[in-house]
């Protein structure tokens, strides 16, 4: 009596993990690239790497700021005349802050909240500080180079 030939089975399966796996790993990286705010964007989501102009000095209240979101920079006015400019963006998830209220700079995804004159974390998640960047006046204009 002759045995029948040895067939493997159709899929193994370390092959059907392993492409369970791709596709986790493809359908996250569509996850995270359909939330950026610059999806569909060429451009890299680092900072400018020069200095920008972003307008009047005059438009950043006296103990408050204003989110410059497409720059991903926030401009505060601690006191009369000092500016203070730092990332936009949050270094607990990485969401861009919306607003500057009640002398803090607050992120709208979970709740953390930097002072306006250091950028340093007031209310967590948070684990650190907004970074700095250097804020120049010229001309009546505000030019931030982040550093």
């Amino acid at each position: 009596m002759s045995e029948a030939p040895e067939t493997s089975p159709a899929t193994s399966r370390r092959t059907l993990l392993c492409g369970a796996a791709a596709v986790l790993a493809a359908g996250g990286t569509v996850a995270v690239t359909g939330c950026s705010s610059s999806a569909g964007s060429s451009a890299p989501s680092s900072a400018p790497k020069g200095p920008v102009d972003l307008g009047p000095a005059s438009a950043i209240p006296e103990g408050g700021g204003k989110v410059f979101r497409e720059q991903k920079i926030v401009v505060t006015q601690p006191t009369a005349g000092q500016y203070k400019a730092f990332s936009a963006k949050c270094t607990h998830a990485g969401c861009i802050v919306d607003q500057v209220k009640k002398e803090q700079i607050q992120c709208p995804c979970h709740g953390s909240r930097f002072g306006i004159a250091d950028g340093a974390v007031q209310d967590g998640p948070a684990p650190s500080p907004l970074p700095a960047y250097t804020v120049t006046v010229e001309g009546g204009n505000l030019k931030v180079t982040p550093s």
